[in-house]
């Protein structure tokens, strides 16, 4: 009767140790999940009067490019905000984000337009970004496309534009954002592209560097496309319609 009864006992342990298993799995899991957001806070604090040496797009971008070209070095130039010409803060936000100024970070009619579409095209091919959004995943994320990275970068956007206001956001998007092979920020695109500081860019030379985005190295090879010509055009005409941070 024993030995039955022992028998029994480890076999009730047994029985309980994969879901003991599950939730100390699950326990820890969140827990890291929970220290990762607070890590992502605590540098969004910083950075609201400290300025970001680097992000984590530009970190892979070098990383790729130094395994065929050691030497490598990225071009940045970081320069306040009044050192940015206004006619490429209206321009970016004519381009990428008209609605800048009046949401909180997220646009969920934009993200629920994207979802339809990707699922259309049985791919994530769509984000529905704003700028805060863009901002957070070239701060912190990859370039990898899916649901999982979408969602802490909206968690991430939600933090910034709780603790930035918008020309805080405006300044560090425009100062981290690529702008050709190794180009980062408006002055070194400003350089690149024209020769000319940010400050003195003019609304065509904005407007051609607005319509670069999001693929600023595909546009950075092909200087003459039509497309690129006729986007420029259009956000000439438009730039002005935008309302922008003082």
């Amino acid at each position: 009767m024993a030995h039955k009864k022992n028998s029994t006992v480890r076999k009730r342990k047994f029985s309980l140790n994969p879901l003991v298993w599950l939730w100390r799995i699950f326990f820890w899991g969140f827990c890291a999940i929970v220290l990762l957001q607070l890590w992502f806070l605590a540098q969004i604090a910083v950075w609201t009067h400290v300025n970001p040496s680097n992000t984590s797009f530009m970190q892979t971008r070098l990383n790729e490019v130094r395994k065929t070209d050691p030497g490598f070095q990225l071009k940045q130039d970081w320069v306040p905000y009044d050192k940015i010409s206004l006619n490429l803060k209206r321009a970016v936000i004519a381009a990428e984000d008209s609605g800048f100024m009046q949401h909180k970070g997220v646009e969920m009619a934009a993200i629920e337009l994207a979802i339809k579409r990707n699922a259309r095209r049985g791919r994530v091919t769509h984000g529905g970004s704003t700028i805060t959004q863009q901002l957070a995943k070239n701060l912190f994320l990859t370039g990898k496309r899916s649901y999982i990275r979408k969602g802490q970068e909206l968690v991430i956007a939600l933090m910034i534009e709780a603790l930035w206001d918008k020309r805080r956001i405006l300044e560090v998007y425009l100062n981290v954002v690529e702008w050709g092979n190794g180009v980062y920020g408006a002055q070194a695109a400003a350089k690149h592209h024209f020769g000319v500081n940010a400050v003195q860019l003019s609304s065509y030379q904005a407007a051609r560097m607005a319509g670069m985005l999001p693929a600023p190295r595909y546009f950075d090879q092909r200087k003459n496309s039509p497309f690129l010509a006729r986007k420029t055009g259009t956000l000439q005409r438009r730039m002005y319609q935008v309302t922008v941070p003082k």
